[in-house]
């Protein structure tokens, strides 16, 4: 971004233009938009100390690019601004959570990922919007991002007052919990920025309290060691064993800390047809799921964010699920012998990692020794 304005626009004129700019994103289909500037010092020395105790686990990337994550200018040279949107995501007439997670035999899919990948849709509706602005005052500098480039999103929609960070580390509204994706504009303009909003977590320690796998470890920080939603997308070996059993039916990501946050009581409900579920994946059959072949993975999850975990984490993920439901000695007697006859049919799996889970899997069956 090296774009150089011939005329400096004036306080007025950009004022007029950031407002233009959030009616133009509201209606792209953003419920939210604000301006920060590109100081991020705070989250930086965070980031920094969060990354120096491997935190991160195998997310490499979270290093690669030093401090180009968290000073945008560095990434994006020009930059002296980010647009900060939001865009809810979750769709009515869907599965309730807890309902799928209380039933074993069923497999508990993010909310976030039932329905088409997010990435494409948000980056054209950003790309329109750049598009927009453009037309209104001529060419200038902008790069879009949306979970795509090493960009400290959440920090930089709390400085643009979208919300506060909550004690589970994701964004929190007062307007709208936490049920949104988030992008950015890196831009060369320098509109007015918008204030942070205040902290409104109080002494609640909710999302603390429910994580199955103590993954926050204490308000404000997270270990993505431990977290299901690492373990089932980021992680690409063996889960460790210890941690598989707070892993429930929970196949990909988990949201047990936004399930229990007060705050999603006023979350919205969006009316974007692509963020619907798909295949029936807000309360799909277990097993049925750990039969796919890797061509109906593929074409089931097409247009998924689910597909970026490919087929063998797929059935790394639901052995341990499938594991977990046999240690339940409620589970009736047929669905447990349709449970163990899915599992022996993967015994011989070509790879290592999807048969060392199916062993444990069947091991973990509560009557292995009382047949």
């Amino acid at each position: 971004m090296s774009t150089t304005h011939t005329t400096a626009p004036t306080p007025d004129a950009l004022l007029q233009l950031k407002q233009h700019i959030s009616d133009r994103a509201r209606a792209l289909g953003f419920q939210h938009t604000g301006i920060s500037d590109t100081d991020l010092r705070e989250d930086e020395q965070r980031l920094e100390q969060w990354l120096a105790d491997e935190r991160h686990g195998d997310m490499h990337y979270m290093a690669r690019h030093g401090r180009k994550r968290s000073r945008p200018e560095a990434l994006v040279p020009g930059t002296v601004r980010v647009i900060s949107v939001r865009m809810d995501y979750s769709p009515p007439r869907t599965r309730d959570a807890w309902s799928v997670l209380d039933q074993p035999p069923l497999a508990y899919i993010s909310r976030y990922a039932l329905g088409r990948d997010y990435h494409k849709l948000m980056r054209k509706r950003l790309q329109q919007l750049a598009n927009d602005i453009g037309e209104q005052i001529g060419e200038f500098g902008y790069r879009v991002f949306v979970d795509s480039a090493p960009v400290l999103e959440k920090p930089l929609a709390a400085k643009a007052g979208l919300g506060w960070m909550g004690k589970h580390t994701n964004i929190l509204s007062r307007e709208a919990g936490s049920w949104f994706f988030l992008g950015e504009i890196y831009t060369d303009l320098p509109l007015p920025v918008d204030e942070p909003v205040s902290n409104h977590c109080g002494s609640c320690t909710a999302c603390i309290d429910v994580c199955p796998t103590q993954a926050i470890t204490a308000p404000y920080q997270l270990d993505a060691r431990r977290c299901i939603s690492y373990l089932t997308i980021e992680h690409h070996g063996s889960i460790p064993e210890e941690l598989r059993p707070g892993i429930g039916n929970r196949i990909y990501g988990c949201d047990d800390c936004q399930l229990v946050c007060p705050w999603n009581r006023y979350a919205q409900l969006t009316d974007e047809g692509d963020f619907a579920p798909r295949h029936d994946l807000d309360a799909p059959d277990m097993v049925e799921l750990f039969q796919w072949s890797e061509a109906e993975f593929l074409r089931h999850t097409e247009g998924s964010a689910i597909r970026r975990i490919g087929h063998l984490r797929w059935l790394r993920n639901i052995a341990v699920a499938l594991g977990n439901a046999l240690a339940d000695t409620a589970l009736d007697e047929a669905t447990h012998e349709r449970m163990i006859a899915a599992l022996r049919q993967r015994l011989a799996h070509d790879s290592p990692l999807v048969r060392e889970h199916v062993q444990w899997a069947l091991d973990n069956d509560h009557r292995r020794s009382h047949p």
